[in-house]
């Protein structure tokens, strides 16, 4: 389970921490290992991971963001963020190491890391259908 109950600038650190290695992963992809991809026949997975990494610490900074407007709803915000982070390391960070040949043992964590992903985009529709309902007991929703 992600740390949502990370204080708030620790997880924003994690976000920074995730895009920053996702640019210069994808950048030492394109560069300095390139033509390492290239023999090994996984360039493109290389790519994919370092495409997924950084549009999920950027999901993650916009739903800290949108916490940081609506201190009530926060804590969910900062546990869809959490769940984006662990997918993002667990998918991207196997796919990494299995494309420079890694250890095969990891295959199944890659579609484990995809699982929490597509878990922090599922209960993102979940808050976002709740939005409009009240929170004060009583009241119509």
């Amino acid at each position: 389970m992600p740390d949502h109950q990370a204080p708030p600038a620790r997880l924003a650190a994690l976000v920074a921490l995730t895009g920053l290695t996702a640019v210069s992963l994808g950048a030492l992809g394109a560069h300095a290992l390139k033509e390492t991809l290239l023999i090994r026949g996984t360039a493109d997975a290389w790519a994919t991971a370092a495409q997924y990494q950084l549009a999920h610490a950027l999901a993650s900074l916009g739903a800290l963001a949108w916490a940081a407007a609506e201190p009530s709803r926060a804590a969910a915000l900062r546990r869809i963020a959490a769940w984006w982070l662990l997918g993002a390391w667990l998918f991207a960070g196997s796919i990494f190491i299995l494309a420079l040949g890694g250890p095969r043992l990891l295959g199944p964590v890659t579609p484990l890391g995809g699982l929490a992903l597509l878990l922090g985009w599922f209960k993102l529709v979940l808050f976002s259908l709740g939005l409009g309902r009240s929170t004060t007991p009583g009241q119509p929703g």
